[in-house]
């Protein structure tokens, strides 16, 4: 049954890619009559509105893939528009991943909303249309230009509101717009989807036709998201903009902090969590995996943890992007397993160190907290035994950091000498495949530009039916980004708590310790108590911020969240002013090749925080002040 949802929800994606901008009127006449003079036509414009939406699950489009610091290519694909960004040759002239008018991997968002106002302008002139499809169908439109406007207002900070159609004839200074202050973009976003929120479906009646479109807990979901981010120290009193105006002077930022900002956003994640839990969504689980063959717990753990965002439609997937179909990135990430003469895998998409140590002990604690990890000693060799089983090669040497890890650290990550489950084998716990990643093994033959520069793969991306069939052809099973998760929505609402509050209480500790829980950890109070060498800091409230950050970073890793929440908690100058580090891949030996190496000096000032506008569009209208800093 999920194979075939896949089929239809494929299908659905390709009627949306075929559709440019004027591909929306039968028999190739380009008229915006024609396109709305009947129903066919009319949804076919539809889907046009929703190609405008990123493509997520491409490494080559989606800036937060490679725009920071968690993934690392090799030098030779330096080109990528998110790796030059991530090495700060983002350009006023030519902008990497312009999302305002569309070029060098970005779409053309503000092309998007044009589309989306001559939808709503036209749709009510459709004559064989019904009453809920004409209500549903707008909910699902105002959704969209709410979405695009949220997504360049995360991008780019004020933007230029565009609620209805400029007409053709507008004389020249009516085009001249200026920019609208931060705060009015994220409420317009808000307002345009509360104002869709009672039109769209609870759940799609259709699945078989319908997956990828817009349903009420997805609008919930993401309202809480824009709320969130506006509450962020980012956009929320900031004194880095307190100067920042349009040329008439009107202030673009508010530099005074408004606590209530985060009240709203707590509301809103609560009500997208109860929307969502009505709708029957909820955190996968090992029950919900159906697998032919019986597993231990520590095997059971990995393959649910891979699976939170692999299995196709689980019920933890909030909003699946029919648009960004996780494909390519499946053989960027994947690892060689065995020799090959050909190069069946990319494995290119590299984790860098900085990520695999974020991730916490088995005791559920920062690697340089806990109390029962040898913090100092964890690039040394240490050698498995039969109690690293189910993690590690028996018998096989590789860093200390790699021992004692949490479930989650095991089932995102592969690295040398650990476990890669499936690719034929499955029926056995200790029958899984070892990565070999030194020179001259598998993982490492085609050094030129296809392998890990960091000696890490992002396991949890790859899906676990996926197969390299005789060493010549990677046979992956495809699957929708996830934009959202029931996951995500946890910790956004553990997030806004804890800041809504004078000192976390067991509301705070709920949401995120549910996280923590489906991960096989026990809840953050007891584990700081029992393990960190700061048992007290869950009590405090920015002992608690850094938590949930943690926690955050861990749990979203490698799905686009990292860059935009570094971004929001103006984290990314503590983050992205560090060499970025990988193991010493291309050794044989294996002292030499667990030495680090640092790859790339990153360099993140203020004016990072936010895209430029494109220069050219400045010139055509003087009224666009840039972005400071650039």
């Amino acid at each position: 049954m999920k194979i075939i949802k896949y089929i239809l929800a494929l299908i659905f994606l390709v009627n949306i890619s075929s559709c440019n901008y004027l591909d929306v009127v039968p028999d190739n006449v380009a008229t915006i009559d024609n396109a709305f003079s009947d129903k066919y036509t009319a949804e076919k414009y539809l889907f046009t509105c929703y190609s405008y939406l990123p493509n997520y699950g491409s490494a080559w489009d989606n800036p937060a893939l490679l725009g920071g610091d968690e993934i690392w290519y090799p030098e030779r694909l330096s080109y990528n528009n998110g790796m030059r960004i991530a090495r700060g040759e983002q350009s006023i002239t030519n902008p990497r991943m312009n999302y305002w008018s569309g070029n060098n991997s970005g779409k053309p968002l503000y092309e998007g909303i044009r589309a989306c106002n001559t939808f709503l302008d036209k749709i009510d002139g459709v004559q064989d249309l019904n009453d809920y499809e004409n209500k549903r169908w707008k909910a699902e439109v105002n959704f969209l230009k709410a979405y695009f406007h949220f997504y360049l207002t995360r991008m780019y900070g004020p933007i230029h509101i565009t609620d209805v159609s400029t007409p053709v004839s507008a004389e020249t200074d009516a085009i001249k717009v200026s920019r609208d202050p931060v705060d009015s973009c994220f409420a317009y976003s808000v307002n345009l989807i509360d104002k869709a929120m009672n039109d769209l479906p609870a759940v799609l009646e259709n699945e078989a036709t319908e997956l990828g479109r817009i349903t009420k807990p997805i609008a919930a979901a993401m309202k809480a998201r824009i709320l969130v981010t506006a509450a962020s120290p980012l956009y929320n009193g900031n004194p880095d903009y307190a100067t920042f105006a349009n040329v008439d002077g009107t202030p673009l930022f508010n530099s005074t902090y408004d606590p209530d900002k985060w009240q709203k956003a707590a509301d809103a994640c609560k009500e997208a969590i109860d929307m969502a839990h009505a709708a029957g969504y909820g955190l996968l689980q090992k029950s919900d995996l159906v697998l032919a063959f019986p597993h231990n717990d520590s095997i059971m753990m990995k393959l649910l943890l891979r699976s939170r965002v692999t299995e196709r439609w689980n019920k933890e997937i909030i909003w699946g992007g029919t648009s960004g179909i996780v494909d390519y990135l499946q053989f960027e990430a994947q690892p060689r397993l065995y020799p090959a003469t050909s190069n069946p895998v990319g494995s290119r998409h590299a984790p860098t160190i900085r990520v695999a140590e974020q991730y916490y002990t088995k005791n559920g604690i920062p690697i340089d907290e806990d109390t029962e990890f040898d913090y100092k000693n964890r690039y040394k060799l240490r050698t498995s035994v039969d109690d690293d089983r189910f993690f590690i090669g028996i018998g096989e040497q590789t860093a200390a950091l790699h021992f004692d890890r949490e479930y989650r650290f095991y089932a995102d990550l592969a690295f040398d000498r650990s476990l890669w489950f499936g690719n034929g084998k499955t029926t056995d716990d200790n029958d899984s495949w070892i990565i070999k990643n030194r020179k001259g093994e598998y993982s490492s033959v085609f050094e030129v530009s296809q392998y890990s520069v960091t000696g890490y793969y992002a396991k949890k991306l790859c899906n676990l039916e996926n197969e390299i069939r005789n060493g010549v052809w990677y046979y992956r099973i495809s699957y929708p980004f996830p934009v959202i998760r029931l996951a995500d929505l946890y910790l956004y609402y553990a997030e806004a708590l804890n800041e809504v509050k004078g000192s976390p209480d067991g509301e705070v500790y709920e949401y995120i310790d549910k996280v923590r829980e489906r991960a096989g950890l026990n809840g953050v109070v007891e584990s700081w108590a029992a393990h960190s060498t700061q048992p007290d800091k869950p009590a405090s409230k920015g002992g608690m911020r850094q938590i949930i950050q943690r926690e955050r970073l861990i749990e979203m890793a490698f799905e686009g969240d990292r860059l935009w929440d570094l971004r929001r908690w103006k984290l990314s100058r503590e983050y992205m002013n560090k060499p970025i580090k990988g193991w010493n891949v291309l050794k044989s030996d294996v002292r030499e090749y667990y030495r680090l190496n640092s790859l790339f000096n990153q360099s993140f000032t203020v004016r990072d925080y936010l895209w430029p506008i494109p220069e050219q569009e400045r010139i055509l209208n003087p009224n666009l002040v840039q972005n400071p800093g650039w």
